[in-house]
């Protein structure tokens, strides 16, 4: 019975030590999926369909404010509740450009639906502003089986900064495409878990200090 008592300890503790070891093997560090502050869903969209390469280009000095309330709208009438949003600046690698290209954007927190919901609300905004997608992320736990991707957000990072890591690494423009800063230069980058080991030296080459950096689990979809 000893022997048995001391063989369950020993296996209780081989699974804490197995279950620590995948969370820093994943760079989990400071992440908070289940935190008070992680939306339920988060919409990122825009109304340009404008292809532009010139980062002084006037457009990208727009607030967006209208569509903001406009979305804001199309959330409501379809039964969620819009919270926050935040305008971006967006980076992304054009594979048939061969350069990368820039975009105002807004990041829109949503409370009360589900992934359906989510769907169908992205959805109805890319035919509204006739976008070939819009992208979703829904905050979930580590271990949902619904988990497949990241959003990793840190401070200090500049548009300029995340172009010129996107082409100085191209593993990183082809895989991850592109990422968005904040106009106070927060970083919001979303990745694929598969991919989190290429998003992880894309943030090193930005000068962020991982520990530092939030990581949130969860669902990305990009709706047509």
């Amino acid at each position: 019975m000893k022997h048995l008592t001391m063989r369950r300890r020993l296996q209780i503790l081989s699974a804490v030590a197995a279950l620590m070891t995948g969370l820093a093997g994943t760079g989990s560090a400071q992440a908070s999926p289940s935190a008070a502050d992680c939306p339920n869903a988060e919409i990122f969209a825009t109304n340009n369909t404008d292809i532009i390469t010139d980062q002084s280009d006037p457009r990208l000095r727009t607030r967006l404010e209208r569509f903001g309330r406009d979305v804001r709208a199309i959330i409501r009438a379809h039964g969620a509740r819009p919270e926050a949003s935040t305008l971006l600046d967006g980076v992304f690698w054009s594979a048939e450009l061969k350069q990368a290209t820039y975009e105002r954007s807004r990041e829109f927190d949503v409370e009360r639906i589900g992934p359906d919901g989510l769907r169908h609300i992205a959805g109805v905004i890319a035919k509204t502003y006739h976008q070939e997608s819009v992208l979703t992320f829904r905050c979930l736990t580590r271990t949902s089986p619904d988990t497949d991707a990241v959003q990793i957000q840190a401070s200090g990072v500049t548009p300029t900064r995340l172009r010129d890591a996107l082409l100085a690494d191209p593993e990183a423009r082809e895989e991850l495409v592109g990422g968005s800063v904040t106009l106070d230069g927060k970083l919001i980058l979303i990745a694929p878990l598969a991919e989190l080991p290429v998003a992880r030296r894309l943030t090193a080459a930005l000068g962020v200090d991982w520990n530092e950096a939030r990581v949130d689990y969860g669902d990305r979809e990009f709706v047509s």
